[in-house]
């Protein structure tokens, strides 16, 4: 119910007050398994792909969204996961492979799966080095990558600001990446670093931000 309204009627809406600018849309297949791997500036990230997306889109969420007490924490349960979002706990190796599981399993239903290759946000506005988890969700589904550059969203809502500005967006969605050559080798380590290089390569000429050869490690939504 929340998702038909957020759809039909926010959405919509945002779009005429906010005016995102909108680049390669084609790329996004209307049906059919599909994973959004997006670099990742703001809260209002995971807000905005699903705003110009014309499909339904979950994401990977922070478990702490999940777990609040009272009428806050009930609303903030009913919220994300009316969305779709799946709850990962960060730094527990079982629970973010059960949580990858979960969107695996959406993946083989034919739906989209949006997923942050570094894993949380930028605070310094530069493209981190990707985690692999986007990598082996990939090769375990088989289903294509859509890269995505998202730019001004920082502007928009910087991590001190609620209600978000309005400012200049574009999200600009790549061509479909497919890793069938590599069927069969999720386990492999070096392999799922290279197919983790080559998406987070493609976000960078979609952004265009300045690239660095670390892990984004804040706990940053």
């Amino acid at each position: 119910m929340l998702y038909t309204v957020m759809k039909r009627v926010v959405a919509p809406t945002a779009r005429l007050v906010y005016r995102p600018t909108v680049e390669g849309l084609e790329n996004v297949p209307a049906d059919g398994p599909v994973i959004l791997a997006p670099n990742h500036l703001s809260f209002i990230d995971s807000v905005v792909i699903p705003m110009v997306v014309p499909r339904r889109v979950s994401f990977l969420a922070k478990a702490e969204y999940f777990e609040g007490k009272g009428v806050k924490g009930a609303l903030s349960r009913y919220f994300f996961g009316s969305l779709g979002h799946v709850p990962v706990r960060r730094g527990l190796g079982r629970a973010a492979r059960a949580s990858l599981d979960t969107a695996t399993g959406i993946l083989a239903e034919g739906g989209a799966f949006a997923i942050y290759p570094e894993g949380t946000r930028s605070l310094d506005g530069r493209l981190h080095r990707g985690r692999t988890g986007v990598a082996r969700m990939a090769l375990e589904s088989g289903a294509p990558v859509v890269p995505v550059g998202i730019i001004g969203t920082d502007k928009m809502q910087p991590v001190d600001r609620k209600i978000p500005r309005i400012s200049p967006v574009t999200i600009r969605f790549g061509a479909p990446l497919h890793f069938d050559r590599y069927e069969g080798m999720h386990e492999s380590l070096p392999v799922l670093r290279s197919v983790t290089d080559e998406i987070v390569y493609r976000i960078l000429e979609l952004s265009g931000q300045e690239y660095v050869d670390t892990y984004q490690t804040s706990n940053a939504a």
